[in-house]
């Protein structure tokens, strides 16, 4: 018996060729019958999302809201850094927040808690927002116009950065709790921000992180990435973050009906 492919054939058979083996995943294909093809299909997935990205976009226009699709890792401090701008932004701009996370409304509560609207998306085993979920939730929450609408995703270093939103510009937090090495972990997540928030950094006393070669690290794959150092806890930062979201401030836009 050949130990190969367990078939009844000698293992010095000349005429014998080793079949795949059925039970074995890592085996190689069966070969093709003559003038069969094979033909490769990409479909994308992300399609029917970018329809609803781009209606989205055309609605905040419309209202000159400017979206800002906040991203990261979990416990990076995002809702608390929201908490803190938009406390800061009191009497000078409207803001409003989504919120996404798998369960619970807590995220929604603390914005609500600052005077700000704000609506909850459960994604329940989704690991990032879709377009389709925000367009949605835009509508419930209806913000004035010109506000910032903050859309705070879900908890996640790797889907959320596939997915338009519709937004003006994506922030990625990242947490001085966290490796300086992240931004070459997962690379696309920091390619496509358009600003990196440092944050966390009343903790730097207190925790073994490089900012330079954090910096590097981001810098590595996507050059020129301008970050901020913040705190939600001192304020560190807040003013220089506000200042950042004023010169992207969205003019209103007329849209043919």
């Amino acid at each position: 018996m050949c130990t190969t492919c367990g078939c009844g054939n000698g293992r010095d058979d000349p005429e014998h060729r080793h079949a795949a083996n059925p039970l074995a995943p890592w085996s190689a294909p069966a070969p093709l019958d003559q003038g069969t093809r094979l033909v490769s299909l990409e479909v994308d997935v992300l399609e029917k999302n970018d329809r609803y990205a781009a209606a989205n976009r055309t609605a905040f226009a419309a209202q000159a809201i400017q979206a800002i699709n906040v991203m990261s890792s979990p416990g990076s401090g995002k809702t608390s850094l929201l908490v803190r701008t938009i406390e800061a932004m009191r009497g000078a701009r409207p803001a409003a927040v989504i919120e996404g996370d798998q369960e619970t409304a807590r995220d929604a509560e603390r914005i609500r808690a600052t005077g700000a609207p704000a609506t909850q998306i459960n994604t329940g085993k989704g690991c990032h927002l879709d377009a389709q979920a925000v367009g949605r939730a835009f509508a419930t929450l209806a913000p004035a116009a010109g506000s910032v609408l903050f859309i705070e995703n879900v908890g996640n270093l790797v889907c959320p950065a596939a997915f338009d939103l519709g937004e003006a510009a994506k922030v990625v937090v990242l947490s001085v709790t966290e490796g300086e090495d992240k931004p070459l972990k997962y690379p696309e997540m920091f390619r496509v921000a358009s600003l990196l928030l440092l944050n966390k950094a009343d903790l730097l006393p207190y925790v073994d992180f490089d900012v330079e070669f954090a910096l590097q690290c981001a810098r590595r794959v996507n050059p020129g990435l301008p970050a901020i150092l913040t705190s939600a806890k001192t304020g560190v930062g807040i003013d220089e973050w506000l200042d950042w979201i004023e010169r992207g401030r969205t003019p209103r836009v007329a849209v043919a009906r």
